[in-house]
């Protein structure tokens, strides 16, 4: 017979964390030796590999369609900082930077996530961390711009925020820093009304 903890449903939302560069490692979910996916308290992680950017701007705006999903952390890397960058928001444009991405989408978009809570928790993890309005030439931006726009209008918004790790930093450090900004997302997120978690 099930316990009981095994027969309810989980009522955790859930957060995807999305290290989006091809050539980077990224960083590693997997919690320790037994294979078993790291979660912050209070959430559920949902890794998402690596794509194309026009894709994966489309797969992560369907996670966040879905009833569960109450977040989207973008993990990147910084060529501008030696310590953890927090980018609070994204410009309206094309993955070359050449042109618009949307031409009746606003000039920016700011990210939903709890920024000084990220940078306090990336601290008190002992890691520089600092926030930033500076984009990179990189895919972050344009991927951090195109699902925020993709939001719908009538549901709460979810918290959607882009971490950036200083480009020498090792596994550990990054998985160090990731686990720290996700973590301080999932305090701010609520469990799952009964009716959305069954």
């Amino acid at each position: 017979m099930l316990a009981s903890s095994e027969t309810r449903p989980d009522r955790r939302p859930s957060i995807v964390i999305c290290a989006y560069d091809v050539a980077d490692g990224g960083w590693d979910a997997v919690e320790d030796l037994s294979g078993a996916i790291w979660h912050p308290a209070g959430a559920r992680t949902v890794p998402v590999a690596a794509g194309e950017p026009a894709r994966l701007a489309e797969l992560l705006s369907r996670h966040l369609r879905e009833a569960d999903c109450r977040a989207v952390l973008l993990v990147g890397r910084t060529r501008r900082s030696d310590g953890f960058r927090v980018q609070m928001r994204a410009e309206n444009r094309t993955l070359d930077g050449a042109h618009r991405l949307s031409e009746t989408g606003p000039a920016l978009a700011r990210t939903t996530a709890p920024v000084a809570e990220m940078v306090r928790a990336l601290k008190d993890a002992g890691l520089a961390a600092d926030a930033s309005s500076d984009d990179e030439d990189d895919a972050g931006g344009f991927l951090l711009y195109s699902v925020l726009t993709s939001l719908p209008d009538d549901v709460d918004v979810p918290a959607v925020g882009l971490l950036r790790a200083p480009a020498g930093v090792g596994q550990i450090t990054l998985d160090k820093g990731v686990r720290a900004a996700a973590a301080a997302i999932a305090r701010h997120l609520s469990p799952l009304p009964r009716a959305r978690a069954n």
